[in-house]
């Protein structure tokens, strides 16, 4: 077995070393992953790191020999059914770019106890092509909406590039317990992912965060208990519009994560189901212009708003 020299590919930016080792050596444990960091047998760009480093595209990863974990595990085996509800989210394809309306519930990634995700599931989406299509984006497990995928390299190249330089334009609604006041403005406050006996969670951190912005307006209320709410995140940091909305006295329904139980609101069918949709997206296309693409609202938050009486402008 020899070392190996892996280059880091558009649509694993922004992605945890650790992660990326989950990903490809699915097999490996964790305790000697760590050992293999700490003794810097394995190295990024030549450094070394330990598993929080987050990786760029180009970089280069040493792997030492892993023995029988050098060959990765057979693809997973997909039965009709799945690769029928995987072809009915595509909400748009061309030669470069697939975008889906992801269901909430459903991983983009693999983690620890998550053995069903979208990038496991990948190959049933190659269509007319033979290229697997990439991630070159995410979305949080139990938020539903827009995601893009593309289906070549150069495309992947392209969209990752504009996604990182916030040359897109990106919309959510949520549905939010109790009502923004104002009900107009933009929320900036700086966060920081901090661990603990829950996992990594994201907090307020006025000294050592991240500045991020989003940009807020409520479409409907039904006061004081309930608001659909427009939001336009300015940055893109993790978990960033669920703090935010958390942070304003607003939670998200069904965030019990950053709202704990002022995020539920009693009489609401699906009171404990996450309340985030990424609704619209505008970003430059691979082949030149723009694509615009507007995801339907899932089945939960129809149901809300039928139950709370909100109406939708058009346009909103």
């Amino acid at each position: 077995m020899a070392v190996e020299q892996r280059t880091v590919s558009p649509d694993e930016a922004d992605i945890r070393l650790d992660r990326w080792f989950k990903r490809h050596f699915p097999q490996l444990p964790f305790g000697r992953l760590s050992k293999l960091m700490r003794t810097g047998q394995i190295r990024l760009d030549g450094k070394r790191v330990d598993g929080a480093e987050r990786l760029e595209p180009g970089q280069i990863i040493r792997v030492p020999p892993l023995g029988d974990l050098d060959s990765p595990p057979p693809p997973r085996t997909l039965d009709p059914h799945e690769i029928k509800d995987l072809h009915q989210m595509v909400i748009h394809r061309d030669a470069d770019v697939l975008v889906l309306n992801k269901p909430s519930g459903l991983a983009v990634q693999g983690g620890t106890g998550t053995s069903k995700h979208l990038d496991g599931m990948l190959d049933a989406l190659k269509f007319d092509l033979d290229e697997r299509p990439r991630l070159v984006h995410r979305l949080d497990r139990d938020t539903s909406g827009i995601l893009v995928l593309a289906r070549t390299a150069l495309a992947a190249t392209k969209l990752a590039a504009a996604f990182k330089a916030r040359e897109t334009e990106k919309i959510y609604w949520a549905v939010t317990a109790r009502v923004p006041a104002p009900e107009e403005g933009s929320i900036t406050l700086r966060l920081a992912k901090k661990g603990g006996p829950q996992g990594e969670r994201v907090a307020v951190d006025d000294e050592e965060g991240q500045r991020a912005v989003t940009d807020y307006e409520v479409i409907d209320t039904a006061p004081p208990r309930a608001a659909l709410v427009r939001l336009r995140p300015i940055t893109g940091r993790t978990h960033q519009l669920r703090v935010h909305c958390a942070a304003i006295g607003c939670p998200i329904l069904g965030d019990v994560k950053y709202g704990q139980a002022d995020a539920i609101i009693h009489g609401v069918e699906f009171s404990r189901s996450l309340h985030l949709h990424a609704r619209r997206l505008k970003i430059p296309h691979p082949r030149g212009g723009f694509l615009e693409v507007t995801a339907p609202v899932p089945p939960h938050m129809k149901k809300t708003f039928a139950y709370f009486g909100f109406s939708v402008p058009k346009g909103a």
